[in-house]
């Protein structure tokens, strides 16, 4: 298989005039398409296991965020969470932490992916002549499958001096200084200033509060921590333990010619953080191990991981990734980027998963750390797009079953609206900002799922789901005097903006939910499928009168040929006007009637709206 990223054709001058000219071009390929954009900078990975309630996010510079008070479900986990960054040794560590710390992705320090079958993160840095690593993988007891969603979940952790500068003169050891702290980030939408470091009030130089804060122990670790012994001992290795003697943190055994030392806040000279100086010799090859439990852990598990060490933990790791993302799907490109793309994306699905321990349901989320609740729709969309087509079918059809299950619990998000049979929705204990579009999202998934899998069973479980919810969208349509356009969906909350609008993103949905539902029904000849048909019909006839009725209320704008345009909305009552101008308008606006089946590519609506998103004012 190959792919091409790009269009077919180019435009072009010519050498003599100014005219535009359409001149066939060579397909743009994965290496151009890559200057086109900058990588995205201040990112986090997820580093976790299946259906696990608790996960890591690795940082751009290595720092390992332990969040463990995510949302509702693990509030009773407050105050256990814990933010372990790593500073290559320097002569003034504050210095190298305060100047790489405490500022953006500077793109100093790199990230990878190893070729191994558990997913291994690599994050690098170079200092004094070397080339140093961290590399983390997160691994349960055993190599097993959950069975209460909140296990014993560590993070191996392994140093290393990857490469040498032969040309320049070595230290005899080098190392990493590790930070412990409470977890103090935070997460916003601006791409320049997405992560930020909690600043104490509302400071001028934001930067010289935050200096203070540390300086006064604002981000300290909430505990006092001991190490168990004074020195860092070959043989045991060097436990961090909390009041209770549970274990925060360990160095391996086995490091030969390692020293750790633990220094205490009070020795830090102003300078109030639980610090793990840890050193090795300088040479290509040298490491030490550190193991990080997600929540502080009983020493006598502890030990029994810590015993089992890196080596055979990441082997088990491998063992349990392999057989879990198994697929008779293989898709594979020139491009070995997008061959990694499909595969990591293929585990961070596994990993943004929960496994209830109170239920024992079964749900996918969103995010490890922002976002660590369900979106319905964009969930959906992972679950067909990605997950179905690359034949990850089995973890598809296990994190449906929970939608069938809650089927009418939650009432849809609008005026006017109640509690029906047919509804689906986000369930209740995930839930975040309920859309509109979710009934359509999951009938759609649902339907996607069968035709791509051919999994008989599967729909045999949800052959009265489907029906229910398509009854749904029929007496959703038939209802009156909402405010909006009647026949088309009442308004309800289609974004997280919040308001209440006939929105394309809700309507769309529900329309092409519809319309995969009728073929299914169609298929297995159910004895309503004429019925829902005849109503996908009078949807897309009623939508498109309405749609048509409210373009030609709306503003026109010339473009550089001086064509006048129409203005698409991207809803047909309520506050839309918010909506259109934000960036809802394009990842869920009038584009969107495309792929929903609304209407054609080439419609003029279609026409003025792409215009509009490439010279509109």
């Amino acid at each position: 298989m190959n792919m091409f990223i790009g269009e077919g054709i180019v435009f072009g001058l010519h050498t003599g005039g100014s005219d535009m000219k359409q001149m066939p071009a060579r397909e743009p390929d994965f290496k151009t398409a890559c200057t086109w954009w900058d990588d995205l900078p201040n990112i986090w990975t997820p580093i976790g296991w299946r259906e696990h309630m608790l996960r890591f996010s690795v940082l751009w510079n290595g720092t390992v965020f332990g969040r463990t008070n995510l949302n509702r479900r693990t509030e009773k986990y407050d105050n256990e969470d814990i933010q372990l960054g790593f500073a290559p040794h320097w002569t003034n560590w504050w210095s190298e932490w305060s100047h790489s710390y405490l500022r953006h992705d500077d793109r100093q320090v790199t990230q990878g992916w190893v070729d191994h079958d558990a997913p291994v993160l690599w994050t690098e840095w170079t200092r004094d002549g070397l080339l140093l690593r961290q590399y983390i993988f997160a691994h349960v007891p055993g190599g097993q499958e959950l069975k209460t969603g909140i296990e014993p979940l560590f993070a191996w952790i392994r140093l290393t001096v990857h490469g040498i500068c032969e040309a320049l003169p070595l230290e005899e050891k080098h190392g990493f200084n590790l930070l412990l702290h409470r977890p103090h980030l935070s997460a916003g939408m601006s791409p320049r200033d997405n992560i930020q470091i909690w600043a104490h009030g509302n400071p001028k130089d934001k930067q010289f509060a935050i200096m203070d804060d540390y300086k006064r122990g604002i981000f300290a670790y909430p505990r006092e921590l001991k190490a168990e012994s004074g020195a860092y001992d070959a043989r045991t290795g060097l436990r961090i333990l909390e009041p209770d003697g549970r274990v925060r943190l360990a160095v391996a055994p086995g490091g030969k010619d390692t020293t750790a030392e633990f220094i205490e806040p009070k020795n830090e000279d102003s300078r109030p953080c639980h610090r793990l100086y840890l050193q090795m010799p300088a040479r290509k090859g040298a490491s030490v191990d550190v193991l990080l439990p997600i929540l502080p852990c009983d020493r006598k598990i502890f030990d029994q991981e810590l015993a089992l060490g890196y080596d055979k933990a990441l082997k088990e790791s491998g063992a349990y990734w392999r057989r879990i993302t198994a697929s008779r799907t293989s898709i594979q490109v020139p491009e070995r980027e997008v061959n990694e793309a499909i595969r990591h994306s293929i585990r961070f699905s596994n990993v943004l998963s929960e496994r209830n321990p109170d239920t024992g349901k079964l749900c996918k989320i969103n995010g490890s750390w922002v976002y660590a609740n369900l979106w319905t729709t964009p969930g959906a969309m992972d679950l067909a797009m990605m997950m179905d087509t690359f034949g990850q079918h089995d973890t598809v059809a296990r994190y449906m079953d929970i939608f069938r299950e809650e089927q009418g619990t939650v009432v849809p998000p609008g005026e006017g609206f109640t509690k029906h049979p047919g509804y689906f929705s986000t369930p209740a204990l995930y839930k975040s900002i309920d859309w509109l579009s979710d009934n359509g999202a999951v009938l759609w998934t649902i339907c996607t799922h069968y035709l791509l899998s051919g999994d008989r069973e599967f729909l045999k479980r949800f052959t009265d789901c489907i029906v229910k919810s398509c009854e749904w969208i029929k007496d959703m349509r038939a209802k009156k005097g909402h405010g909006g356009y009647e026949g088309v969906l009442p308004p309800a909350v289609a974004t997280d903006a919040c308001t209440k609008i006939q929105a394309v993103w809700s309507v769309g949905w529900n329309y092409k939910g519809l319309c995969a539902a009728v073929r299914i029904l169609k298929e297995i000849k159910h004895p309503r499928a004429a019925e829902f048909e005849a109503e996908a019909a009078s949807f897309l006839a009623d939508y498109d009168k309405a749609l048509r009725d409210k373009c030609r209320k709306m503003p026109t704008w010339t473009d550089s040929r001086g064509k006048k345009r129409r203005f698409v909305p991207t809803a047909l009552a309520g506050d839309e006007k918010q909506e259109s101008r934000h960036a809802f308008y394009l990842d869920t606006g009038p584009l969107f009637h495309v792929f929903a089946g609304l209407l054609k590519a080439d419609d003029p609506l279609m026409k003025d709206t792409i215009a509009w998103f490439r010279e509109g004012p």
